[in-house]
């Protein structure tokens, strides 16, 4: 019998990298203080969101800062609009950990992610947070291909002769 074996040196860097930023995350939050934790999801992007008590409203995702991991305007403002509508930009600061999907499911993450911290820290932001659809999860992912088809609901073209 024939085993198959995939490279793991890839794998080894992956984790090792990944090892490296939630370790940076952790001790920028030891360094500020007390912080809280949660998790915000969009399509496959996964965000763990650290939101610390005390901060500039700085943001960092994946060890930089959020205006060079996203650059355009429009994804930078689905980041902070959390913090926006709560009134509290320049009081917390946050370090991300994002992995999966592209860079604006990956913005829709955090911001949810930034949303269900914030109400930890306060029960009163619920009403304002619920209203702008920040604490409801967008269920919607890409439909799989079926067999026969050729995406997930395109045919081919019928054919008389």
């Amino acid at each position: 019998m024939v085993e198959i074996t995939k490279p793991k040196k890839n794998l080894e860097k992956l984790e090792q990298s990944e090892e490296v930023l939630i370790e940076n995350a952790e001790s920028d939050a030891k360094k500020k203080g007390e912080y809280l934790y949660s998790v915000g999801r969009r399509k496959t992007a996964c965000a763990q969101v650290r939101l610390l008590k005390r901060g500039k409203g700085e943001i960092t995702v994946n060890g930089q800062d959020f205006k060079i991991y996203f650059p355009t305007l429009d994804v930078q403002e689905r980041v902070l609009s959390p913090l926006k509508i709560v009134g509290q930009m320049d009081r917390l600061a946050a370090t991300v950990i994002v992995k999966g999907s592209g860079k604006i499911a990956q913005a829709e993450a955090i911001r949810h992610g930034l949303s269900r911290a914030l109400l930890l820290l306060n029960p009163n932001f619920k009403k304002p947070l619920k209203k702008a659809g920040f604490l409801t999860r967008d269920p919607r992912v890409k439909e799989r291909k079926k067999p026969g088809l050729k995406r997930a609901r395109k045919a081919p073209q019928w054919q008389k002769r």
